[in-house]
């Protein structure tokens, strides 16, 4: 008998829903493709910890997987912190079962003695990563499956610090998940141990993310912004902060404000793609406005459009807003005075630019395998260095330390501080970035995914990398192929010396390819959807800002060119 067929029987145990048993039973009668997706595997943490489409099975979200990760979790705080109390803190984002499936992460929590905290309404990612040192917590967990498609839910997990669990916690409590049977969750909540939470925290969030993202920048009278929180969680914090900021012209796009799982609006409540932003980016153009800031369901990435030199909203990447917010940071701690200890951040996959940055500032310069919680982890490994700011090319930013993940809340704060002191001194947040390119050189990037779904789909994404590793690119656009880094044997070669050195991370499934003109390409799986990923970056120098459309056309034919080389179009 296929193992997924034993396991599909024994939810027709007594110790499941009837409605469970129900579905089951039809899949197994009717649809056993179906039975096959759902239960061939568990579902397992990711960059993002853990998601995946809500239904009956072991391969998806639902009351009993979460309650075994939860119950999991239970026992291993218990046995890390035997003689405590203690605490965890909830929330949960927009989507369909969020609220009831964080209610039932809450009872199991409860019935094995754990104090918990849970909002009582919808938060965003960021309030939650700062209420667990807030509330001094020893864990924190927010629902949330973050921009993925509305079928989808998930279940991230922060640790006393405010950070995603890391290495090797992340292996322990797999480890300690694994070796219970769904029958070993206690459901039996005790709501003496459940508190909601809500406005006290709010408050102490909103003021902490003013206080690190507000520079009293000038002329907020006039910079005008078009803001979209694309139906997510970021409508209950960032109009309020920036209204704290005092930023009165904030124009909210009501027909995308009201909190909604169907996302019915767009086709993905994703910042990254162009058509989420539409409804915003045709506001602004009506009413002349300066900026667009749409984020993602739970809040923690932001998109931002702004007006190029022929005066259009366009839409920028995350790579081009964290290098202007990093400057922007940069230049406020030199002003005050670097101290030595200072470092920015970003990840393997994202532009080379901010290390060309950190060195023109003579400050130090960490990067981390994708994923923010690598960047938390480099902030509680290195108490004694300053955290300044940092992003990956995934829209994802972090300004200072107070909250240990991407937030799109203090992030757009920023964004606006920059974009207004800019048009304040008679320029734009677009010609200070064609500024960064005059100062740090034309780093330019580009992103190819491919959706695989489905068993098929994810042998198809381990034979693309495969491939590409083992057949490997000798040269791109005409420029030869220098270094070839394997983070899966965490060996960097260069081909053409025959020299080896060691990558300094832990082991992932990417590889990337560095030419001898720096034109890097990088390729691995995405840790929370069934997509595989193609990171191309590029560069040249700009000597004056007046060339800047004739070398960024030069760059983007560059970049098409590679996309056809790997055949990737």
């Amino acid at each position: 008998m296929d193992t997924f067929l034993t396991t599909a029987k024994s939810w027709l145990t007594d110790f499941f829903d009837t409605q469970v048993k129900q579905e089951v039973q039809q899949l197994m009668d009717s649809d056993y493709e179906e039975l096959k997706e759902r239960f061939y595997k568990n579902l397992e943490f990711g960059t993002g910890g853990m998601r995946g489409v809500m239904g009956v099975g072991t391969n998806r979200i639902n009351k009993y997987t979460l309650g075994k990760s939860t119950q999991g979790l239970g026992n291993y705080l218990k046995k890390t912190y035997p003689s405590e109390e203690i605490r965890v803190v909830i929330a949960y984002d927009c989507r369909h079962n969020s609220d009831t499936l964080s209610q039932t992460v809450a009872e199991v929590l409860s019935a094995n003695g754990i104090k918990v905290y849970r909002f009582s309404a919808l938060r965003t990612t960021p309030e939650l990563s700062f209420a667990v040192r807030h509330l001094n917590c020893h864990a924190g967990i927010v629902l949330t499956a973050s921009h993925n498609p509305p079928e989808y839910n998930g279940y991230k997990v922060y640790w006393g610090d405010g950070g995603q669990i890391v290495p090797p916690q992340d292996g322990e409590i797999i480890a300690e998940i694994d070796s219970l049977s769904f029958e070993n969750v206690n459901f039996k909540a005790n709501y003496d141990l459940i508190e909601a939470i809500d406005t006290k925290v709010d408050k102490a969030f909103f003021e902490a993310s003013v206080k690190a993202g507000n520079f009293d920048a000038e002329g907020k009278d006039n910079f005008k912004i078009v803001f979209t929180s694309i139906h997510g969680t970021s409508i209950t914090a960032i109009p309020e902060v920036l209204k704290m900021a005092g930023y009165k012209n904030v124009n909210v796009i009501e027909e995308q404000a009201t909190p909604d799982g169907n996302f019915p609006t767009v086709k993905s409540p994703n910042p990254e793609e162009p058509e989420a932003l539409a409804m915003a980016l045709k506001k602004a153009e009506e009413i002349g406005a300066d900026m667009v800031v749409g984020t993602d369901p739970d809040s923690d990435r932001l998109g931002i459009a702004v007006r190029n030199l022929d005066g259009k909203m366009e839409l920028l990447n995350g790579n081009q807003t964290m290098v202007l917010m990093t400057k922007f940071l940069l230049d406020r701690h030199k002003a005050n005075g670097l101290k030595g200890n200072e470092f920015i951040a970003t990840t393997i996959v994202s532009t080379p630019m901010m290390e060309q940055m950190a060195k023109a500032y003579g400050v130090e310069f960490k990067t981390a395998l994708t994923g923010f919680k690598w960047i938390g982890k480099m902030i509680k490994d290195f108490p004694e260095s300053t955290f300044v700011g940092g992003g990956e090319e995934s829209f994802g930013y972090m300004v200072g330390d107070f909250v240990r993940d991407k937030d799109a809340v203090t992030a757009t704060l920023l964004a606006c501080e920059v974009a207004s002191q800019a048009k304040a001194n008679g320029s734009s947040f677009y010609e200070e970035l064609i500024h960064c390119y005059v100062q740090f050189g034309f780093y330019k990037e580009k992103l190819i995914s491919l959706t695989k779904k489905g068993i098929s789909g994810a042998e198809e994404i381990k034979q693309m990398l495969k491939d590409f590793k083992e057949n490997p690119v000798a040269s791109v656009q005409g420029s030869k192929v220098v270094w070839i880094e394997d983070y899966n044997t965490s060996i960097a070669k260069n081909v053409v010396t025959g020299e080896e050195k060691t990558i300094d991370l832990p082991k992932s499934n990417v590889l990337i390819y560095e030419t001898e003109d720096g034109t890097r390409i990088a390729a691995r799986p995405s840790g929370t959807e069934p997509k595989v990923k193609f990171y191309m970056s590029t560069n040249t120098t700009l000597a004056n800002a007046s060339d800047y459309k004739t070398v960024n056309s030069q760059l983007d034919a560059k970049l098409n060119g590679i996309v056809a080389e790997l055949n990737l179009g």
